[in-house]
């Protein structure tokens, strides 16, 4: 049995406007999205703590 799911993609726009708002780099939000999926309050809890670790 294999994992056909695809991984969780974002709008590029949308991915620029994440990382505008936490202070992050794209590619940054694009990990996250990987790790915590599409839930935006997620994505920008991850982001702001990554940046506070930086």
């Amino acid at each position: 049995m294999t994992d056909d799911r695809k991984p969780a993609r974002l709008p590029e726009k949308l991915v620029r406007e994440l990382a505008r708002e936490a202070g992050v780099s794209e590619e940054d939000i694009r990990q996250i999205v990987a790790l915590v999926g599409l839930d935006r309050a997620s994505i920008l809890r991850e982001a702001r703590l990554l940046k506070k670790d930086v």
